[in-house]
């Protein structure tokens, strides 16, 4: 992969963490206002979970984390069983779009994880020692 092409997708990943975590957010207020069947908290606290994820991928992206890929390749996975559990409410045209981002997202997020070796690395100025004798 060239620089550029993993700024590119570094920054397409962020975009995408972004509004995931915008709509998980308007997905939950949703689910509270509606009542009833939507107040599933098992659900509502993995829309909560997912937001949180998606927006420490943006950050650790931003910071150029050693720990990117990890986060990213678990923001993959939260993201995924979001989908599942909103695509449990198909006849929901607000749920289904929380589902099909919150896939989008995975797509984006398992891509940097699975190629986080070829991403930017902070040098580290600390030893093996030093962070054993902490």
């Amino acid at each position: 992969m060239t620089t550029e092409s993993i700024l590119i997708e570094m920054e397409a990943c962020k975009q995408v963490c972004i509004e995931c975590q915008t709509t998980c957010i308007d997905t939950l207020k949703y689910s509270k206002n509606q009542g009833g069947r939507y107040l599933d908290m098992a659900m509502m606290s993995m829309m909560r979970d997912c937001a949180e994820m998606c927006m420490m991928c943006v950050n650790m992206i931003n910071d150029g984390s050693e720990f990117m890929g990890n986060t990213c390749s678990l923001c993959a996975q939260i993201c995924d069983r979001t989908a599942l559990a909103c695509e449990q409410m198909s006849n929901d045209a607000t749920m289904m779009l929380c589902a099909a981002i919150c896939r989008k997202c995975a797509q984006h997020c398992n891509a940097i994880g699975l190629n986080s070796a070829s991403y930017f690395r902070r040098s580290s100025q600390l030893t093996a020692d030093a962070l054993l004798s902490s």
